[in-house]
């Protein structure tokens, strides 16, 4: 398959200083998909929005950007990590304005499918990165600093946000994001400059790989059956943490305990904190694709049970001890890359992990969706915490995600030794 976009070789320190620049851009893509724990509250109150209205206002976001990594995909291997990203994220910029401006609930949902667009090729863009510029033995430990540094958006969506919607109001917030997303443009188009090279090096002449061919491609991703146990677990995994972050945080601790917005938001920054030690943490103990996958599912059934622990036993400080340590143990996304990185041929990586990706956030979409529904439908009960049904869906659906892991088709031992296509 012609693969327009596979680097040539770059120094190391080019390399990295190209990846923090890409990281910038995962950053506030990390910022914006937790903005609604913190301006939950003050949209409740502005758009007179029920439980699953703001759930459906958080899944906006993540639908959009889930629904584009296929196209991401075929980008990025098509056309390269640079111009993808370039292409993309001004419709992130342009989103946060209008969402600053909105004066509805329907323009506020346009503003966040736009930021989702802008925001789709964010995270992929480094992994195909680090997949074309550094040593396979090295992908692991430098997605791990990839996503540390890129969580460092979350870091603003917790205290500091919650200060400015404080002083402000949810609409300032916007307007900062906007400002620091230009930035983020600004840094990767000046930074960012991929040197390529035909993939058939003995065939310079060979036809580019049309877009229809390479949706047929991507397509076939999902005939082979070692990929829906990733599929499964992709979809629900990092759901069960931005679902908690980005969107009930802040809503439980003060309906449940009493919080105020800014405490809610230093809980917020805690577990951002916690989340950005996780990837660095398990990019380092990535124990290899022989017992890799082991990992993965327990660490998923302990995800479930922190999630559960929070449903069943109503204390501030069990309660604000399970988010930090759901954050710390979010760091095991890591590890799920690396299986796709190890499941499939490298000349179809920029795809296979769009699939991934894809799984995610539709993954996410969907969760803050049923969620929502599930808090008003339990709202709707006299004296039921709808917060216990929330935790309980996620800690149930974590389980049911792990088993389908564990007992779907693995994928092929020596497919290392035949790169090639599905």
């Amino acid at each position: 398959m012609p693969e327009a976009n596979i680097a040539t070789p770059m120094p190391p320190r080019t390399a990295l200083l190209m990846l923090v620049a890409l990281t910038s851009g995962f950053a506030l893509s990390s910022a914006f998909r937790t903005v609604a724990a913190m301006v939950a509250a003050p949209l409740q109150a502005d758009f007179g929005l029920s439980p699953q209205a703001l759930g459906v206002f958080a899944a906006t976001f993540h639908f959009a950007f889930g629904a584009m990594q296929l196209f991401m995909g075929i980008g990025i291997d098509l056309y390269g990590v640079r111009r993808s990203i370039l292409t993309a994220f001004p419709l992130c910029i342009a989103g946060a304005l209008l969402s600053a401006l909105a004066p509805g609930y329907g323009a506020l949902l346009l503003g966040q499918a736009l930021i989702g667009v802008g925001c789709a090729p964010a995270f992929l863009v480094c992994t195909v990165f680090i997949a074309r510029h550094f040593a396979p033995q090295r992908f692991a430990t430098m997605s791990g600093v990839a996503m540390a540094l890129g969580t460092l958006g979350m870091l603003f969506t917790g205290t500091p946000l919650a200060w400015v919607v404080q002083q402000w109001s949810w609409r300032a917030g916007f307007w900062v994001l906007a400002l620091l997303a230009l930035l983020a443009w600004l840094w990767m188009w000046r930074a960012v400059h991929e040197p390529v090279q035909p993939a058939q090096p003995d065939a310079p002449d060979a036809p580019r790989e049309s877009v229809r061919e390479a949706v047929l491609r991507f397509g076939a991703l999902f005939l082979l059956p070692h990929t829906w146990g990733i599929v499964a677990l992709g979809a629900v995994s990092y759901a069960a943490l931005i679902s908690l972050r980005g969107l009930w945080l802040g809503p439980m601790l003060i309906a449940r305990h009493g919080f105020t917005l800014v405490q809610s938001g230093n809980v917020a920054l805690a577990l951002s904190l916690a989340a950005l030690a996780g990837p660095l943490l398990f990019g380092r103990l990535d124990p290899g694709t022989a017992t890799r996958r082991r990992w993965i599912v327990a660490c998923t059934l302990l995800m479930a049970l922190l999630f559960a622990a929070m449903a069943l036993l109503h204390s501030a400080w069990l309660d604000v001890a399970c988010m930090l340590a759901i954050g710390l143990l979010s760091g095991y996304l890591i590890l799920q890359y690396a299986d796709v990185r190890a499941a499939y041929p490298a000349a179809i990586t920029g795809r296979a992990m769009a699939v991934f990706t894809m799984a995610m956030f539709l993954g996410v979409a969907a969760m803050q969706w049923l969620t929502g529904l599930v808090a008003s439908l339990a709202k709707a009960q006299s004296g039921f915490d709808p917060f216990v049904a929330v935790m309980a869906s996620i800690a149930a659906l974590l389980a049911l995600a792990a088993l389908a892991f564990r007992l779907l088709p693995q994928p092929p031992r020596d497919l290392g030794m035949h790169p090639g296509r599905p």
